[in-house]
């Protein structure tokens, strides 16, 4: 039997991640939780997740793909050995990455904010 599963991380899986490290971690939980799925800080915090959790090479009929996305990203965060602030600094270039696309293709849509900083 599948798991409720995407190809990539989902926007529905960022909410399970709260607790997952510091408070650093859930201040920009709550952050990309209060904007929409086109929102650049959703999208960024999405693809800093892709990037961690290694969803491109996954395959639906792996063990990592039938556990679900939850489990896997919880899996990346706990054996993530860096500091909130490196993810935090992960999540900074994933935005800018997002910001760059967003620039060269606004067609999609891509809701930008002017700026924000976590407290």
């Amino acid at each position: 039997m599948y798991a409720d599963n995407e190809i990539l991380f989902p926007h529905s899986a960022i909410a399970a991640l709260k607790e997952a490290r510091g408070p650093q971690w859930r201040a920009l939980v709550q952050r990309v939780l209060a904007v929409s799925e086109v929102h650049e800080d959703a999208l960024a915090f999405m693809l800093m997740m892709i990037r961690l959790n290694g969803c491109i090479p996954c395959e639906t009929d792996s063990f990592r793909a039938m556990r679900g996305c939850v489990p896997c990203a919880l899996q990346a965060l706990r054996r993530f050995k860096g500091s909130d602030e490196e993810l935090l600094a992960s999540f900074q270039q994933a935005l800018a990455d997002i910001r760059q696309f967003a620039e060269r293709h606004p067609r999609y849509g891509i809701e930008l904010a002017l700026e924000w900083r976590l407290p």
